[in-house]
């Protein structure tokens, strides 16, 4: 279902991804441990990414997405929280009361 704020949800999460400001990012333990270069492919590859289909973004909000760097796959989250990042944002389609967090994973830690 396309609505203006699903689209606007969309929109602001293109962006974060892409430039990362308004929000914070994070690799998980086990995709850190991987190493600078794979830390450095993978967030090339998620800023990249535009490979939203149905079946991997239902809600059209392009909040999740899968990735491969070199042999592993890796997928990216993006979560919304309030501007003091204790609880969920009450509107994701507004980023005054938004702070985006996207979490970089290995595939196999989901």
């Amino acid at each position: 279902m396309n609505t203006a704020r699903t689209n606007r949800i969309r929109d602001l999460n293109d962006a974060f991804r892409k430039s990362l400001a308004g929000g914070q990012g994070f690799f998980t333990d086990e995709a850190a441990a991987m190493g600078p270069e794979f830390m450095a492919a993978a967030l090339s590859a998620v800023r990249s990414f535009n490979a939203f289909t149905i079946d991997n973004d239902p809600y059209g909000e392009h909040d999740f997405g899968s990735v491969t760097v070199g042999e592993e796959k890796a997928f990216w989250k993006i979560d919304y929280y309030d501007t003091s990042l204790c609880y969920g944002s009450n509107d994701p389609a507004d980023p005054a009361q938004t702070t985006r967090v996207i979490t970089i994973m290995l595939a196999h830690e989901y």
